[in-house]
């Protein structure tokens, strides 16, 4: 009996050793971190804004302010596409003036004012609706700067053109 014992025991070591031998099964690896859902392109650039002028007076003065503010600079300028290649506060920006169309909304002239990335596409930064926020606020009083000096000049040429004409007609009284 004892001998029988002895080889259950025997097994049972004979087990033992055997299991803790065995390859166990990899634990499952810890699920992979859920990566945040990538934020959709956005379609509107935060401050972006409207004012009823003509387009080309609102390019003009948008020139002006961004000449004045400080850590703004431009690179290139459009006229024909109404847009400034800029950099304010490190960041490239285009900032582009162009007409609306007349609408149930829109029943003057008007001119959208926006900021865009470098490829054109919108944007939603901070430095972006902070430069738009200070062309908001200036162009009003920058466009009737514009005015006055297209009038101004505007009154130059015809004083220069009237002075012109009269010693054109001096000249011919004299022969």
């Amino acid at each position: 009996m004892e001998i029988a014992n002895f080889r259950i025991t025997s097994a049972a070591w004979l087990a033992l050793a055997l299991a803790s031998c065995a390859t166990r099964a990899p634990a499952p690896a810890p699920p992979a971190p859920v990566a945040p859902a990538p934020m959709p392109a956005p379609t509107v650039t935060r401050g972006e804004f409207a004012i009823q002028a003509v387009p080309l007076d609102v390019w003009n003065a948008i020139g002006d302010i961004l000449v004045r503010t400080p850590q703004a600079s431009y690179d290139s300028r459009s006229r024909m596409l109404g847009l400034y290649s800029v950099h304010y506060r490190g960041q490239p920006l285009l900032v582009v003036a162009h007409a609306l169309p007349l609408s149930d909304t829109v029943q003057a002239l008007t001119t959208g004012v926006t900021a865009k990335s470098p490829a054109g596409a919108p944007i939603d930064s901070d430095v972006a609706a902070e430069l738009l926020a200070v062309l908001q606020r200036e162009l009003p009083a920058e466009i009737e700067r514009v005015h006055a000096r297209a009038a101004a000049a505007a009154a130059a040429e015809a004083s220069v053109a009237k002075a012109h004409k009269a010693a054109k007609k001096r000249k011919a009284k004299k022969k």
